[in-house]
């Protein structure tokens, strides 16, 4: 399979599931999320660091090449990501996946 992207969100706690409804209103074929935790910022904020929380979910999302920027799109709006603080997304080129839909008998 060729043309592969992996779109990686991370936003904060309790936003995914938008952000996984809109990945698929705009075409995408699933998403997968679970929970991480930030770290860095956070310790050199100071007290201003309780107004950060470090609970994060992070989002994959598989997309072949003429749905990517449309699925992208819709994960940062979704995601509100032009905003400070909201969170971060990107693409990554895949150069080989197994266990795709496409792969199945």
């Amino acid at each position: 399979m060729d043309d592969l992207h992996l779109i990686t969100c991370i936003v904060q706690r309790g936003k995914s599931d938008e952000v996984i409804k809109e990945a698929l209103a705009a075409g995408a074929q699933g998403a997968t999320m679970f929970y991480g935790r930030g770290t860095g910022v956070r310790e050199r904020l100071g007290l201003l660091a309780q107004f950060i929380v470090p609970e994060k979910e992070v989002i994959l999302i598989m997309t072949k090449g003429d749905e990517t920027d449309r699925v992208f799109n819709a994960v940062t709006a979704a995601a509100r990501l032009l905003g400070k603080g909201q969170g971060l997304a990107f693409i990554q080129k895949v150069e080989r996946a197994v266990g795709l839909l496409e792969d199945l008998p």
